[in-house]
């Protein structure tokens, strides 16, 4: 049998420390990334800002398996699932993972040419998006898979403080890629792009390793290769049956941002850069709110598993408090220090100009943004996922893509009108999660009786 702990006990602030470490430490060596590339060639920082959209939308077709798998186990370790159960997830997830990463490798390096024409990107734009995507996005797509698969079962059974390990360990890997291949160290040859890609290519491999040193180590944790082709069909259904919807509020969120990204393509180089930049440093705003909402999603998973309904309601009120909080702060502190902040990534007047005024409009976003972190979190560990995959497609493109469109484009607003748009979808989808925990409906869509 697993070794059966009260998951439900784990202090929040265990659970939500090493994600946010994780978190900050990964947008830190996102943002060496960006400013390392700035130093190289302001066009490939348009370019990778670009296709890192798609690279995104790859992950969140895995995250419809990892998510899935995190979800079922939550509640099943919530419920003291046996350990045969509990081992059968973590296979059937496996299994899809890897013939999916297959597939996808074999789209990337045959598709890429095509979907980049349907920009309108200068030439060396669009040459340095095709590097890059077809090395890191294709040919790297299987480890980047099995990373992000072991990392949810890990954080699934609480041990955040691992994958944090991995996060750091890997990211640190990438960065040291990039230096030797943007900076020619040692007499190495200047690689650019594809350097940088497969820095972040073998960052991927390290993880895999790690985790899987990780999770041999921890016995409670159940994911053995022996008996993976006897995986019952149901342990399949499951975890599709809680990843697909769930993660489709992210797939469709990620798709519209890539229709912004393509009208604000529109606007030139200089847009598209100061979007990149003014994301960058956002990251580092939101990361509390998003380690709260990863951990949300994981305590609702173990109280809804052993049917502490009324405790996990009144907790998620708490953390998102915490969260919005959290959220607020840290945008007053980078408005107030934002011209450095800036001058970190560009000299070039008109980009600094741009990204400056972004952010003063963002505290509109970041508030949003929290209530729909911690809420959608909630939902999605009770079991409740249709809902905020309905909603959010709804609204990703009826207010956030329209309303851009309208305000960025037809009314001559620009980058300021895209963001408005973002905004609005942000604050709106928030409310409506937060109305949709106090309905309590979440509480008929448990997964295990």
């Amino acid at each position: 049998m697993a070794q059966n702990k009260n998951r439900g006990a784990l202090p929040m602030l265990k659970l939500t420390l090493p994600i946010a470490m994780e978190q900050f430490f990964r947008i830190l060596v996102s943002s060496v990334d960006t400013m390392m590339l700035s130093s190289y060639s302001n066009e490939a920082v348009a370019a990778v800002g670009l296709v890192s959209q798609y690279v995104f939308f790859l992950t969140i077709i895995f995250s419809v398996i990892g998510t899935g798998c995190s979800i079922v186990l939550a509640q099943y370790l919530g419920a003291e699932k046996s350990e045969k159960e509990l081992g059968h997830v973590a296979q059937a997830g496996a299994i899809m993972v890897f013939f999916i990463s297959l597939l996808l490798t074999a789209l990337v390096i045959f598709g890429t040419g095509w979907l980049l024409g349907r920009y309108q990107l200068e030439e060396i734009v669009r040459h340095y998006a095709w590097q890059y995507f077809v090395i890191y996005g294709g040919c790297c797509c299987f480890f980047n898979a099995f990373s992000l698969l072991q990392g949810a079962i890990l954080r699934s059974y609480g041990y955040t403080t691992e994958a944090m390990i991995v996060s750091i360990a890997a990211n640190l890997t990438n960065v040291l890629g990039n230096a030797l291949s943007l900076y020619g160290w040692f007499g190495l040859p200047v690689l650019g792009v594809p350097g940088v890609a497969g820095a972040s290519g073998l960052a991927m491999v390290v993880s895999c390793i790690l985790f899987f040193f990780f999770i041999r180590r921890r016995k409670d944790v159940v994911f053995h290769i022996h008996g993976i082709t006897k995986v019952p069909k149901d342990a399949f259904k499951m975890v599709l049956k809680v990843g697909v919807p769930t993660a489709g509020e992210s797939l469709s969120y990620n798709v519209s941002q890539i229709t912004v990204m393509a009208m604000i393509s529109t606007l030139g180089t200089y847009a598209m850069s100061a979007q990149v930049y003014t994301m960058t440093i956002l990251r580092f705003v939101f990361v509390a709110a998003i380690a709260i909402g990863q951990a949300t999603q994981i305590k609702s998973g173990y109280f809804v598993g052993a049917h502490q309904n009324e405790v996990v309601y009144k907790k998620v009120f708490r953390y998102q408090l915490v969260a919005t909080s959290c959220s607020m702060i840290m945008i007053v502190i980078v408005n107030l220090i934002k011209n450095p902040v800036i001058s970190i990534f560009t000299d070039i007047p008109e980009v600094h100009a741009l990204v400056s005024t972004l952010l003063l409009y963002s505290a509109y976003i970041e508030f949003g943004r929290s209530l729909n972190l911690i809420y959608i979190g909630g939902l999605k560990g009770s079991g409740d996922v249709r809902f905020p995959v309905l909603y959010g497609i709804f609204s990703n493109w009826s207010v956030q893509v329209l309303l851009s469109y309208i305000l960025g484009i037809k009314c001559g607003l620009g980058l300021v009108g895209f963001w408005l748009g973002i905004g609005t979808d942000e604050t709106t989808r928030g409310l409506v999660m937060l109305w949709r925990w106090k309905s309590r409906r979440w509480e008929k869509h448990r997964l295990v009786e």
